[in-house]
């Protein structure tokens, strides 16, 4: 086992304890895009949780490319023996029915349909591969759209999704540099969405110039960020 592997799995090990985010009696639903996160996610359930868990992939077929996505998933559980779903969805299109913003009708598609394949599979953990740097992100996006302060406390570690079943984020404590050591030491295949590098979108400004150009001046600032954001959430809960 490498280095960076060994040390990824105690982190992960370390903060879901921390955050009672898994039990012995857990069945977690995996979303699994294909992108770096959600691979690094897969591989380490795969490695970890064994066979308490099974794969969920939405293709939104927003890209043309998208099938290259669902083709990486596919080979990685069928290699491994992972009970994979897959659902095709033409979000661009639907989106243009419903009137609504593309990017806000996707993620309310994918989690609708998280929620009704977990229950359809028993699983009462749906389990998605955010990672430290879009909760950095996310901070940041919701103080330049003035939210109120519950915004400023990030993504949530964990949230109930409906009924008995919750969300929750076991890899919002590793960086996505890390996240990309993790895959090339154990030589694990993901797909590139080249729309991430688009800087015309907010996100990916805040992504690609803002951040980098901060962190010339205070390379510690994404760390310092979440401690004010983990104070925020700790003042609002009355922790």
């Amino acid at each position: 086992m490498g280095k960076i592997t060994l040390e990824l799995w105690n982190r992960i090990n370390k903060f879901s304890k921390k955050e009672k985010l898994f039990n012995k009696k857990d069945k977690f639903l995996l979303a699994v895009s294909g992108g770096p996160d959600s691979m690094f996610l897969l591989h380490y359930f795969s490695k970890v949780h064994k066979e308490r868990f099974i794969v969920f992939h939405l293709n939104h077929l927003i890209r043309k490319d998208s099938f290259k996505d669902e083709n990486i998933v596919e080979k990685y559980t069928k290699d491994n023996d992972i009970e994979l779903v897959i659902k095709r969805i033409n979000i661009p299109e639907l989106s243009k029915k419903a009137k609504e913003n593309l990017e806000s009708f996707a993620r309310k598609k994918r989690y609708e349909l998280l929620y009704k394949i977990a229950l359809k599979y028993g699983c009462n953990k749906v389990v998605t591969a955010h990672n430290m740097d879009e909760n950095i992100e996310t901070i940041i996006l919701n103080l330049l759209r003035g939210k109120k302060l519950e915004g400023l406390c990030g993504i949530p570690v964990k949230r109930k999704l409906k009924g008995k079943i919750e969300v929750i984020r076991p890899i919002l404590c590793v960086k996505k540099s890390e996240i990309i050591e993790y895959l090339k030491e154990n030589n694990i295949k993901y797909a590139v969405d080249k729309t991430n590098f688009d800087t015309k979108y907010t996100r990916n400004w805040i992504r690609h110039k803002l951040i980098p150009l901060i962190e010339k001046k205070q390379p510690n600032f994404g760390f310092h960020l979440i401690e004010i954001a983990n104070q925020i959430r700790k003042l609002i809960n009355n922790d």
